[in-house]
């Protein structure tokens, strides 16, 4: 979300030629498949692949290591493919909001002497309220009910490194027949979406009354 909220506020601000391809690549990881965008990551991030032959490249070799196999950087690297997937839908969602802030802000927030930074602060971000509350529901839901990413990517190894809680529903359920466990886990989960939600509901309903 944030960094989705970094790239709108510039693209916002800029006028650069050929934006609408940089929109369109930024938003290119929503259209794809999680599988396809699961094997090509896992290619990535391979002991043989791309990110460490680059790292070897600059010299960098020594920080070269099984990303997806090591139990400290496998969730970590897991996280930073779904960040990869979902900056793109946060970003076109922050752009639709910022278009529909009134210019008039804008000028009388720069007419008293308001510099980028505060102009993001007192305009954009109260502007962008009722977008930040949607990419912040559809992130969390996104994040907790995350199976096919990890189940392409790690299976959920090494070990539990990266077992998440829709892939532990399917692990217990499907791998070993603990179907009344994976019941709650998922009732669980559900719950816990469902509170998180309303949660964030209110939070945004209770600060724009």
């Amino acid at each position: 979300m944030a960094i989705g909220l970094l790239l709108a506020a510039v693209m916002a601000r800029a006028r650069v030629r050929g934006m609408t391809f940089f929109r369109t690549v930024l938003f290119l990881p929503q259209v794809l498949a999680l599988i396809v965008v699961g094997v090509a990551w896992r290619s990535i991030l391979a002991p043989d692949g791309l990110l460490n032959d680059a790292l070897r490249a600059v010299g960098l070799g020594s920080l070269a290591r099984p990303w997806l196999g090591d139990y400290t950087w496998a969730l970590p690297a897991v996280g930073v493919v779904g960040t990869w997937v979902g900056t793109g839908l946060c970003m076109v969602l922050f752009l639709a909001g910022a278009q529909r802030i009134p210019r008039e802000l804008y000028e009388a927030a720069r007419m008293d002497g308001a510099g980028p930074l505060r102009e993001f602060l007192t305009v954009t971000l109260p502007g962008l309220r009722p977008q930040i509350a949607v990419a912040l529901t559809l992130t969390i839901v996104a994040g907790l009910r995350n199976f096919d990413l990890i189940y392409i990517t790690t299976s959920g190894g090494p070990g539990n490194a990266t077992s998440v809680p829709a892939y532990e529903v399917y692990r217990r359920a499907f791998e070993t027949n603990q179907v009344g466990s994976a019941a709650a886990v998922g009732v669980a989960l559900t719950v816990l979406i469902f509170v998180l939600t309303v949660t964030v509901s209110r939070l945004v309903e209770g600060r724009r009354a």
